[in-house]
């Protein structure tokens, strides 16, 4: 297992349940907050499960699972910061690093589908 990107996407969930502590009370705020902190915290949980796939198109399809997950964070976040609930400059380092998790990711399975050949 990859020691950094253990520890990048355990930080990753950590900002994660940070900003949702963070959000304001109202309906709308608690709805979003709870779908990022569903997504955004098992990134590093379906991660550390991919340790253990049983084959490579297991490993693919739980790493894919990583980038699904990284995808559904974005969208919140960009919801989060529509509703001004953030700012831009607030959610920056969060969106950044979904963006290089999702450049990681994409980059393992594309290695692992180049096994193949």
């Amino acid at each position: 297992m990859n020691e950094d990107l253990k520890n990048r996407t355990r930080d990753f969930a950590l900002r994660i349940l940070k900003l949702f502590a963070a959000l304001p009370k109202s309906t709308e705020a608690q709805v979003l907050g709870k779908q990022i902190l569903r997504c955004g915290t098992s990134v590093g949980a379906q991660y550390r499960e991919s340790q253990y796939a049983k084959s490579d198109p297991d490993l693919i399809s739980k790493i894919e699972g990583c980038l699904q997950e990284l995808e559904e964070t974005e969208y919140w976040l960009e919801l989060i910061e529509e509703l001004q609930l953030f700012t831009s400059a607030q959610l920056q380092p969060l969106r950044t690093e979904t963006g290089e998790l999702k450049a990681i990711f994409i980059t393992i399975v594309k290695k692992i589908k180049s096994r193949k050949v």
